[in-house]
């Protein structure tokens, strides 16, 4: 199953790790990442405000992401991540954004939308 389909059809809790330039590593829990461009399979994006995982990929472009699915058990995804690019072009974050009823960050300070090429993709365990 290709990563679109497994992250488009599977609900569970994201958690992004990051670390700064001097290897301070942060947590914090993400959304599922978003596919913005359907012909390139090995790029995946995520919406970050304007907090320490956003600053620590300035300084450090490499991140995890890891999935834990729901249900019974530990199934899900682990990703290594290389930051590529970002933009705060609130039309484009707004196109990707999957709208969330118990989600009202969307008007609290700026947003960017952080692209990253997908180096690598493990299972859970």
């Amino acid at each position: 199953m290709e990563l679109k389909d497994y992250f488009e059809g599977t609900k569970g809790t994201g958690v992004l790790a990051t670390a700064d330039d001097k290897g301070n590593v942060n947590a914090a829990i993400y959304a599922r990442p978003h596919f913005p461009d359907p012909e390139n399979k090995e790029t995946v994006a995520f919406i970050m405000a304007e907090g320490l995982s956003h600053s620590n990929v300035q300084f450090n472009s490499s991140v995890s992401y890891l999935f834990i699915e729901d249900g019974p058990g530990y199934k899900g995804r682990r990703l290594t991540l290389t930051k590529v690019s970002e933009e705060i072009d609130p039309d484009k974050i707004a196109a990707v954004r999957r709208h969330s009823p118990t989600c009202d960050w969307h008007d609290e300070g700026p947003r960017y939308l952080v692209y990253f090429h997908v180096d690598g993709e493990r299972p859970l365990v």
